[in-house]
């Protein structure tokens, strides 16, 4: 890949092949599944439950474009190998893999929960560096693709009660930070989609106050429009993510400060 045509990376389209999205079977990953089949994707969705990934499947019906399912657990590389490896034999190259599967386990009280933090990092982080693994040695190869990481503002910094979860979202951002200059010039175009609270089945089970929170409709439009846009990140909603960049600049004393003082509000 020649330095011209690395600055120049392409936002893949339906005609360029086939888009792939992990965890698909509900949320973020089954509305981003029907928004590009809308818009004329043949979208390739995986999760474990075939049941819930066919009812995704058949939203589609009467679309421009369509969405087959097909089974797979993002904890096994070898079974993501396969698993890319079968989707590009039967519908064609994986022109736009957007890695999306991840997990919020719930706080059990305990300071340090190692079965939350081990569960968040095999799914939320290695979960995405084994997708990766599947999409970016194909596209390797053919010199061009598309990849987004759903990762989370909850990442920025850490949060009272999701330290599992903001832990491993953290490690997503720094991931997908750490190679993006090599995946450029590679000629694939690598994006970070870092959302809010957006009404899924997942933040329903929380139990305290989501600020601007977003149907996964508005939620889903706006990430294929970044997809379309082609930026490195795409963040929303903007006031709450803007608020999250400040804070990643303060200095300790003032953020822990701040965040104590939401803590109390929200008790």
């Amino acid at each position: 890949m020649n330095r011209g045509a690395a600055m120049s990376l392409p936002r893949m389209k339906p005609q360029d092949g086939v888009a792939w999205i992990t965890g698909a079977s509900s949320g973020i990953g089954a509305a981003v599944a029907i928004e590009l089949a809308r818009r004329g994707w043949t979208v390739a969705i995986t999760a474990r439950r075939v049941e819930a990934l066919e009812a995704v499947a058949r939203e589609a019906e009467g679309l421009s474009g369509r969405i087959v399912a097909h089974v797979g657990d993002v904890t096994d590389a070898q079974g993501m190998e396969g698993l890319a490896e079968a989707i590009e034999s039967i519908h064609g190259p994986i022109a736009l893999a957007f890695l999306n599967a991840g997990i919020a386990p719930g706080t059990k009280g305990s300071p340090v929960d190692l079965e939350g933090v081990e569960l968040a990092m095999r799914i939320n982080l290695f979960g995405v560096a084994k997708g990766l693994s599947a999409a970016l040695g194909r596209m390797m190869t053919r010199g061009r693709g598309q990849i987004a990481v759903n990762a989370s503002l909850a990442g920025y910094r850490g949060v009272i009660s999701a330290a599992a979860y903001g832990a491993s979202k953290a490690a997503a951002i720094h991931l997908c930070e750490a190679l993006y200059l090599d995946s450029r010039r590679m000629g694939i175009r690598l994006q970070l989609v870092n959302p809010g609270f957006v009404d899924t089945p997942m933040t329903r089970r929380n139990r305290f106050a989501m600020p601007f929170l977003m149907s996964v409709e508005d939620g889903a439009r706006r990430i294929v429009d970044g997809f379309e846009r082609g930026g490195f990140e795409i963040t929303f909603p903007r006031r709450l993510a803007w608020m999250l960049k400040v804070a990643r600049i303060l200095p300790y004393p003032v953020y822990f400060a701040l965040i104590g003082h939401l803590a109390r509000r929200q008790s």
